[in-house]
């Protein structure tokens, strides 16, 4: 069984060989954009990937006082990451503190209520001109068209992305707007 870090892992290995460092890297863009470890949490999963044959290691000459390693998918780590590809999806838990202030934002005032949703709209839209940014950037290889290649699944992955954060923003305006009629309403 391979945990959702480890399948993130062997995501980004088998598009090619990495190192920790350059792991925490990639954990933080692009796959940060769907989901997130901390450094140590990589670590600890690397060393059970190596346990289990998935992933290998060659030590490389590096900066640091200890000796650096670079990181390579296995036959077997690839076995498993198709498995877990191919595998049932299951209904992650739902914590969207963004949606839960939202839905409790009535007991504000009219003020705090405007902040905290033009807050997540700059959120939003901020992360939407990172997306619409990176898609430009993908779509222009021609590889990204090449559904055997991971460009072409970033270019997917980044489309969702876009659409997704689109919906964001525009739920965010139509919330504005609403704000505005409610507080329109209640200086009458």
């Amino acid at each position: 069984m391979t945990s959702t870090l480890e399948a993130a892992l062997l995501g980004v290995l088998a598009r090619g060989e990495h190192t920790g460092y350059s792991l925490a890297r990639m954990m933080g863009r692009p796959v940060g954009y769907f989901w997130s470890a901390h450094h140590s949490q990589i670590y600890g999963a690397l060393a059970s990937l190596e346990d289990r044959a998935l992933v290998r290691h060659t030590v490389i000459e590096g900066a640091g006082p200890r000796p650096t390693k670079r990181y390579a998918i296995t036959a077997a780590g690839l076995d498993a990451l198709r498995e877990f590809v191919a595998g049932e999806l299951v209904e992650p838990p739902t914590r969207d503190l963004e949606t839960l202030k939202m839905w409790s934002m009535w007991t504000v005032d009219p003020g705090s209520a405007r902040a905290l949703v033009e807050r997540a709209y700059a959120r939003h839209a901020s992360r939407l001109t990172a997306y619409e940014t990176e898609l430009a950037e993908v779509s222009a290889d021609p590889d990204s068209r090449d559904r055997t290649h991971p460009l072409f699944a970033s270019r997917l992955t980044l489309e969702g992305g876009v659409r997704s954060r689109r919906a964001a923003v525009d739920w965010c305006a139509w919330m504005l707007g609403e704000l505005a009629v409610a507080e329109g309403a209640e200086a009458d």
